[in-house]
């Protein structure tokens, strides 16, 4: 949650939850040594990395209750100054979203994992995969090459997802369920 990484630049977040804020802090050091300058987003913003997903260079900014208006076009900002296009998703209705990435994930190919909570608005140009209700924490999954990882003990999304000719492989993710984690909360990729 505390940085979003492209090809082009890092931006240091402003989480929503006052009590990771430290975090950026402490990530800052690596990144700059990772990336050079990091953008970052400022008060009144607040910004989530769960709330961002990349798809083939257009962004799709979650406003949730971690992700207010001011983060969101900060972020919408920045990324435009480096040539990416955005969208802004609201899903501060939906109180089973932690993060938009709670409910979708892209997996390349204009392929789109998603739960009937997300806004179908912004995702009219992507081919859906729908995780069933009974399944839903499995749309927090992520591709890595051609393989998709995927939280263990969701069946259907598994097949439906290596129907699309990807390999899965099931990882077992319980402890991190239980404090709302999920397969992106513990990356930071470009």
């Amino acid at each position: 949650d505390v940085a979003i990484v492209t090809p082009r630049g890092a931006v240091a977040t402003r989480p929503g939850d006052p009590s990771r804020q430290g975090e950026v802090t402490s990530v800052l050091p690596s990144l700059k040594a990772m990336c050079g300058e990091v953008a970052r987003i400022f008060a009144p913003g607040t910004l989530d990395g769960g709330d961002v997903c990349e798809a083939d260079g257009h962004y799709l900014i979650g406003l949730s209750a971690r992700t207010n208006v001011a983060g969101a076009e900060q972020l919408e900002s920045l990324l435009a100054e480096v040539g990416y296009s955005c969208s802004i998703v609201d899903i501060r209705h939906s109180k089973r979203l932690l993060h938009l990435k709670t409910g979708m994930t892209y997996l390349g190919d204009g392929r789109m994992v998603v739960t009937a909570d997300v806004p179908r608005g912004p995702l009219g140009l992507f081919e859906l995969i729908e995780v069933a209700e009974n399944e839903r924490y499995a749309a927090n999954c992520m591709r890595v090459n051609d393989r998709v990882l995927i939280a263990a003990g969701y069946a259907q999304v598994r097949a439906e997802i290596e129907a699309c000719g990807y390999e899965v492989i099931a990882l077992e993710m319980s402890e991190f369920r239980k404090m709302d984690g999920g397969l992106s909360c513990l990356s930071l990729r470009a």
